[in-house]
């Protein structure tokens, strides 16, 4: 009775997020005789609907086309749906599904959009367990572990806290010692977990801002990582953890261990008394409800000027040659807070990179009852790509192929065109499994002392390598930026924090593999579709994910064949192998063959 794909240019254009002040076309397909009177049933989220008439257009066969053009000139979400009348006079949807709507994302494009992120390669260091220079310097308290590349610490204590206290000794100066190995990998950004002062191993706990701890190597150490990263054309960027401290902090100070005046000692007179909550109790506001972890209030006025006055936090970082921020649990950072702190890290740096993490859809994201803006202006450049993660997962290990074109195709509809070809495209991170052991297909255990001994076998290395490798293809080609978490490319496995974050095997590594993401980041760089060119879907069938980058002589295809079968795709434009550096062999057919279990990657 009636035609109507999201995903099809002839229905909706632009097909992605609309610019402001701008367009959106809508065309339906009105089978003749049956369905008439089609009109759009548009509202602002959370507003009221208004019902636009759509006109005839043109016939096409047995069909009537209908046109719709909305304006629209504010940034916002939209939602539409159709409301068609058929020929025995009743009143449907489209779509038909109860509660049911389109989404349009409509933004303010930004004027300082940092191009350089795309088409690059970000790589993800967890510091204490990538490098050593060999010089560690622990505060009190901390356990030195000489023993690198053994178990993390990952038992409670007698109150059933697991301190995270023990340091294998990577630190900033190892990272700089490591440069040559990232700039080889194709490195263009390098991403840090937490370098601030604190107690933990990860740095989550911060306890002073305005410092490096000196088990990384302090101040100077980031200052001369930023210089000679900056020489090769590597840039640095942070993990601003900024919606809770340490509750052993200069902040909090529970323990009194820093000469301040902490809010818990004092929470009438403390500098810092209206940055939490305290309850009648002695409690108070924690992330998670961590007690180690105390949430900061984000309306205080004097810690968004901490963080944000001119010689506030983000200011000093950036003095010193930060170039961008990720901002941890973006989604609890309140628009009170992430407004200013992303106008201040505009205001020290027009290219500054913007990211936060998100695990899901970040274009409709509700947290905490509160629809989030961040691609509205003035806020995020990009976010981390938890949605294309998954899909590519169960892409390879349960053969849905369907959830991973439903992924592609929602996020290049939701994404303005910039966030689009700046997210950060993760398979693995600090906060999950390892993804060899993830694509390894293991039964992993179920608690941490097995977790602590668990280690693949032959078989299931030899079957994880086999889909990584079609992994960091997608993560390297789809729209977006690769972010390598340490080691992935060396062959590290890993159950769960902390057994994912284990030291860097150097003198171990997996070469192999290594020269695969070599290669692929060679081929990223050498062809500009990569950076900001449109993503088609060709083929989705049997196993074979096939899709274009690019436009005209700058296309290149992408086929990853995930089956157990060899496949053919009809690739006439197609006459360079890139992965084999030579012409392709299209059998005299203009047929390309794509193996089982492996990755074409061809330009016209």
């Amino acid at each position: 009775m009636y035609i109507f794909d999201e995903n099809d240019i002839f229905h909706r254009s632009p097909y992605g997020a609309v610019e402001t002040p701008g367009t959106l076309t809508l065309q339906i397909k009105l089978m003749r005789g049956m369905a008439s009177n089609p009109r759009v049933c548009l509202y602002p989220d959370g507003g009221d609907k208004r019902e636009i008439s759509m006109g005839y257009d043109h016939a096409l066969g047995s069909y009537d086309v209908y046109k719709a053009i909305i304006s629209f000139d504010l940034p916002g979400l939209f939602w539409y749906h159709f409301l068609i009348s058929s020929s025995n006079n009743t009143t449907f949807s489209v779509p038909e599904l109860a509660g049911s709507s389109f989404q349009i994302t409509v933004y303010k494009p930004e004027s300082d959009n940092p191009d350089w992120i795309h088409g690059g390669v970000i790589y993800h260091i967890f510091v204490d367990r990538f490098a050593s220079d060999g010089n560690p310097k622990l505060a009190p308290g901390a356990v030195h572990r000489a023993d690198w590349g053994g178990c993390p610490y990952f038992l409670p204590d007698e109150r059933g806290i697991v301190k995270n206290n023990d340091f294998f000794g990577g630190n900033l100066y190892g990272v700089i010692e490591k440069l040559p190995y990232l700039e080889e990998l194709g490195v263009t950004c390098i991403y840090l977990s937490p370098v601030f002062e604190a107690d933990s191993n990860h740095k989550y706990d911060t306890s002073d801002f305005m410092k490096v701890d000196e088990a990384f190597g302090g101040d100077e150490a980031l200052e001369k990582l930023c210089k000679k990263a900056g020489k090769i054309g590597i840039k640095v960027i942070l993990d601003g953890v900024f919606n809770h401290v340490g509750s052993d902090s200069l902040y909090f100070n529970r323990y009194g261990r820093y000469d301040s005046l902490g809010a818990y000692q004092d929470r009438h007179h403390s500098p810092y008394k209206d940055w939490f909550t305290f309850r009648d109790d002695g409690t108070y506001d924690a992330w998670w409800g961590i007690e180690l972890l105390p949430a900061v209030n984000s309306n205080a006025e004097s810690y968004k000027n901490f963080l944000c006055n001119k010689d506030g936090v983000i200011a000093h970082w950036m003095k010193r040659g930060v170039a961008g921020w990720r901002l941890d649990v973006v989604d609890e950072i309140p628009d009170v807070l992430l407004d200013p702190l992303c106008a201040a890290m505009r205001r020290e740096d027009k290219n500054v990179f913007i990211t936060g993490e998100v695990w899901e859809d970040a274009s409709h994201k509700i947290a905490y009852s509160v629809r989030r803006r961040y691609f509205q202006g003035g806020q995020l450049h990009s976010v981390t790509n938890y949605p294309l993660k998954d899909a590519i997962i169960c892409y390879l290990i349960d053969g849905d192929i369907n959830k991973l074109t439903t992924t592609m195709a929602s996020l290049c509809r939701n994404y303005p065109e910039n966030v689009l070809n700046s997210l950060m495209n993760i398979i693995g991170t600090h906060d999950t499994m390892r993804i060899l052991t993830v694509l390894s297909g293991a039964h992993t255990p179920d608690n941490k002392p097995a977790m602590s001994h668990f280690k693949l076998n032959d078989e299931q290395i030899s079957l994880g390598k086999k889909r990584l490798r079609l992994a960091a293809a997608l993560q390297f080609t789809l729209p977006g930026v690769p972010c390598v978490y340490y080691g992935d490319e060396a062959g590290m496995e890993g159950c769960i924090d902390p057994f994912n974050r284990i030291c860097y095997p150097w003198g171990h590594e997996d070469l192999e593999l290594i020269s695969w993401y070599k290669q692929l980041s060679k081929i990223r760089k050498e062809n500009s579709a990569f950076k900001d060119g449109p993503y088609t879907l060709i083929e989705a069938r049997d196993g074979l994910f096939a899709f274009t980058r690019g436009i005209g002589k700058e296309r290149v295809l992408i086929a990853v064949n995930a089956s157990d079968f060899d496949k053919t795709i009809n690739a006439s434009d197609f006459c360079y192998d890139l992965l084999q550096d030579n012409n392709a062999d299209t059998q005299g057919k203009n047929m390309l063959e794509i193996k089982a279990s492996e990755v074409g990657i061809f330009r016209c």
